[in-house]
């Protein structure tokens, strides 16, 4: 692939340190010199005689045989040497002196001084160059390019004497002589295709560049070998084409035979057997087994004429394959036999299909009044057991799948009536394709056994509904009946709470007049909704004793529900009465308390409430007292307000204000004992 600066090829002579063949050497110098043209030839060659890895004899050799193999087309021969040059014996014979004996020039050279007579990127990797070449790749796509050559030309000579005898003689001639070189010795497509392959790898390498992204040239035998490639399939395509058009024609006179053989077969079997065989089959069945067993039968009818409609499948491809191929003293009579094939086998096909359908939508009527007869026994079973439920929610639950039911059996009917009447419309069709038999008793049966299913349905379904009814009403007064046990006992929870919460956390007395009126306030609220709450818990109490007269049963829960809310309510009462009167208690000690501390010591009345200072202290005393007692309720049990550190925080408070108070006493009983003295 590499050219040295005069455009010159460059012939590579690799020499190894075993012995070399001089008579294979020159074997294979002949044929590499053969594959390049004239014109390349002409530009004359630059060999290069590696001899790093060989003995100078060897190379003296070399040099003296291209004389003789090539000594017109040497312009120049570069004898690349090893590092340690060969011993003084190369004095004894100069090149340079025998260059008009041997018709070229003969230098020796390094392998890294070579590219002052050859550019580096006409060079290979092994003197020191830039070009890419791979001998195995070359050597590959040589011998491909000459096994194609030998097959093509070989094959062109077998489709020429066929395509040729094909055109001479008689139609027996013809025929002869195709029987007896129809087939050639190898595959017309394969040698074309690794012909196609060869060509564009030819052509991929002319214009792809190497690694470096240095467009690369192709050699001079591959841009020889495109143009003979390519006439090469110019040729084969041509002769191919012809051979095609010949077997084309022979196949195409056997197959107009046989299809017209085959047209007849497949015409009088469905015209004869297989209409009879549709003749006899009339019924839908009264039940989805009968039914099954006649679409069993049907799908045997259809397997015999299955095997028919492929014969007639195959049969039109082949006779519009001939009608593509436009010869005009066939059209008139493939056309008359398609026409023919297709009125017949449509005309069946549709009376099976026909068939079928009506077979099919008789199994889905079945099937869905099977259904239906099943969720009405279901319904049924439901409504005749009696309801026994433990709450509110079953209940509730229970209702809801009634309903739900009720729902699918609505659906249910809903969708036997459309099938029944798809049916009952396709088998008033039924009779167009009847071939004159009259099917009206038959088809009367058919449509007296619909209408008779559905009718007895919606009966089944009316009374199913009337029984769902009753069942709604009362399962909705038991739903009531357990929503209110459920309230009235939150009630009695909700004021349990409220109890407890009084108990717990209703502790603070105030710290003067103002804050305890507040509470006070806040404590009349609080027994407000305690109050309703235990009116919400009457109310529903007795709204269960008039569902229960009315469903004719005994409350499971009101029974001890009303003594509970009773009792937690008398509860209430007595803690609520005992906070309201220590608040007020505590009103009435801050408000005297808080009227004594303000007045001033000077004034002449203050000498004169001393005994208010008693009464103060007397409420508070009778209020302290009253923090250290429980509540007793009517059962004897007990509770305090909050902890006891809670009540000695209240009682902590009171005890500091009655110490103002006494001080304040003191302070006014001062100047009644300096008086005296004065």
């Amino acid at each position: 692939g590499g050219k040295d600066r005069r455009s010159g090829l460059i012939l590579t002579i690799p020499l190894c340190l075993e012995q070399t063949s001089m008579d294979e050497l020159s074997v294979t110098l002949d044929y590499l010199l053969s594959i390049p043209s004239e014109k390349c030839k002409a530009r004359g060659f630059t060999v290069i005689v590696d001899g790093r890895k060989s003995q100078w004899n060897v190379v003296k050799t070399v040099v003296l045989m291209l004389q003789n193999v090539v000594p017109a087309e040497v312009s120049l021969v570069c004898v690349v040497k090893p590092d340690e040059f060969w011993d003084k014996k190369v004095t004894h014979f100069c090149f340079w002196k025998e260059k008009d004996r041997l018709g070229f020039e003969v230098i020796l050279v390094s392998a890294n001084k070579l590219t002052r007579y050859i550019e580096p990127c006409q060079l290979t990797e092994d003197f020191g160059g830039t070009l890419t070449y791979d001998h195995m790749d070359w050597l590959n796509k040589r011998l491909v390019f000459e096994k194609f050559t030998k097959e093509s030309t070989s094959l062109l000579d077998e489709l020429a004497l066929i395509n040729n005898g094909s055109d001479k003689g008689t139609q027996q001639e013809k025929e002869r002589s195709i029987d007896l070189n129809f087939l050639p010795s190898v595959d017309p497509e394969m040698v074309l295709q690794t012909g196609h392959e060869l060509l564009s790898e030819l052509q991929q390498r002319r214009f792809n560049g190497s690694d470096g992204g240095v467009s690369w040239s192709p050699m001079d035998d591959e841009l020889l070998a495109q143009p003979q490639v390519m006439k090469l399939l110019d040729s084969l395509r041509e002769q191919y084409t012809r051979y095609q058009e010949v077997c084309r024609q022979r196949s195409k006179r056997t197959q107009l035979e046989e299809i017209q053989q085959k047209v007849m077969q497949v015409v009088n079997w469905l015209e004869g057997p297989g209409s009879e065989q549709l003749r006899t089959q009339w019924g839908i069945g009264d039940s989805i087994r009968a039914s099954q067993a006649l679409q069993q039968k049907h799908e045997e009818i259809e397997s015999q004429h299955s095997e028919w409609f492929a014969v007639y499948v195959e049969l039109n491809q082949q006779i519009a394959a001939l009608l593509n191929a436009g010869d005009e003293e066939d059209l008139v009579e493939l056309k008359a036999l398609q026409q023919q094939l297709s009125d017949v086998c449509y005309r069946q096909a549709s009376q099976l299909e026909f068939r079928q359908n009506l077979l099919q939508a008789a199994l889905e009527f079945h099937s869905v009044a099977q259904d239906l007869s099943q969720q009405l026994d279901g319904l049924l079973g439901m409504l005749c057991v009696d309801v026994a439920p433990a709450d509110g929610a079953s209940i509730q639950q229970t209702l809801k799948l009634l309903e739900e039911k009720l729902k699918s059996v609505d659906l249910g009917l809903q969708g036997l009536r459309e099938k029944g009447q798809s049916l009952l419309d396709q088998i008033s069709n039924q009779a167009s394709w009847a071939y004159g038999k009259d099917v009206t008793i038959e088809n009367k049966e058919n449509v007296d056994h619909i209408q008779g299913v559905m009718e007895d349905m919606q009966l089944r379904k009316q009374r199913c509904e009337d029984m769902v009814d009753v069942r709604r009403l009362k399962m909705l007064q038991m739903v009531q009946l357990f929503k209110c046990e459920e309230d009235a006992a939150q009630a009695v929870e909700w004021l349990s709470e409220l109890l407890d919460a009084l108990l717990k956390t209703h502790i603070r007395l105030g710290d003067d007049a103002q804050e305890t009126k507040v509470l006070l306030e806040k404590h009349r609220k609080f027994v407000d909704v305690a109050q309703s709450t235990y009116d919400y818990g009457r109310q529903l109490l007795q709204a269960t004793v008039v569902l229960c007269q009315s469903l004719r049963c005994t409350s499971r829960s009101s029974g001890d529900t009303l003594p509970r809310l009773n009792r937690v309510w008398k509860q209430f009462t007595i803690t609520s009465e005992e906070r309201v009167h220590r608040l007020e208690t505590a009103v009435a000690f801050h408000s005297s308390a808080e009227k004594i501390l303000q007045e001033c010591p000077e004034q002449p009345e203050a000498f004169n409430e001393i005994e208010q200072f008693d009464e103060i202290e007397a409420v508070g005393k009778s209020l302290l007292d009253r923090l250290t007692v429980p509540v007793v309720y009517p059962d004897g049990s007990e509770q305090y307000f909050g902890s006891p550190s809670d009540m000695a925080s209240a009682a902590e408070h009171i005890r500091e204000k009655m110490k103002l108070v006494s001080l304040k006493k003191q302070q006014l009983r001062q100047p009644e004992a300096t008086t005296p003295e004065s």
